[in-house]
């Protein structure tokens, strides 16, 4: 399965968020992977304005909404514009078969519709494991939401292991997303990578990557028919940039 439906054998570079102006990542990136949606939803008419003003050949991934993935215990929801004291418990996230986990995809979709987005991510949070609750709602999740315009990645933050991740994205036909400089994807074809600074930093987010780890990057990245590369750290801008001239990254024909 390839991520980039239009080339193959490209290496994408890309951020996480706006981190600069609109305009100056259009002008100067391929890819911004929205984060807003993970956090709460957005107006489908901004997506689309969001789209107008990017070049033609402009790629977007989307977050998928935490009302999916994260209960509402977790942190992340202090920014979700939810009055968490009337929030029912047991509702959100976790792949659930619940109406609040349904709007949550509505809304991740709709946006992922409006920016033509080439990916949508959902990333599992740690406390989500391979348990067996888990893997049904994953796996009844999934087989209602797969043949959409865009590829699925998932990032487990949990430890899975690698056996179960290749079988849950064989199944489901998911593009398994990794850190390259902490572990491997067990998917072939397109990679996904988000680069969090650590490794090989050793705090998360505050590092800036050398030329050594980018050029270390590329090599890994090359070995895929197509590799987005999502920046997730403090100079996520710059080292997309440079990255960018190391890896003689180009944008879909």
């Amino acid at each position: 399965m390839t991520l980039d439906r239009d080339a193959r054998d490209v290496i994408i570079a890309g951020v996480c968020g706006f981190p600069k102006s609109h305009a100056r990542l259009f002008r100067d990136l391929a890819l911004v992977e929205v984060q807003e949606t993970f956090y709460r939803p957005v107006a489908v008419e901004r997506a689309m304005r969001w789209r107008e003003r990017a070049p033609p050949d402009f790629m977007f991934a989307v977050r998928a909404s935490q009302f999916i993935t994260h209960d509402a215990t977790s942190a992340t929801y202090r920014r979700s514009g939810l009055d968490l004291e009337k929030v029912q418990k047991g509702h959100y996230g976790l792949f659930m078969d619940t109406s609040e986990v349904w709007a949550g995809w509505t809304q991740t979709a709709d946006v992922s519709k409006a920016v033509r987005a080439r990916a949508i991510v959902f990333q599992t949070p740690a406390t989500f494991g391979p348990t067996p609750e888990n893997l049904r709602n994953l796996y009844a999740f999934f087989e209602k939401t797969t043949g959409g315009p865009w590829s699925l990645v998932w990032e487990p933050r949990a430890p899975w292991p690698s056996y179960i991740v290749e079988k849950v994205c064989t199944d489901l036909g998911l593009v398994h997303c990794v850190d390259p400089f902490a572990g491997e994807s067990v998917t072939i074809g397109g990679a996904y990578f988000r680069l969090h600074g650590s490794p090989p930093g050793e705090r998360m987010y505050s590092y800036t990557y050398t030329d050594g780890d980018l050029t270390r990057l590329r090599d890994t990245a090359i070995e895929y028919d197509d590799a987005f590369v999502v920046f997730n750290n403090v100079t996520m801008y710059e080292d997309a940039l440079r990255f960018r001239g190391i890896a003689g990254d180009t944008r879909a024909a």
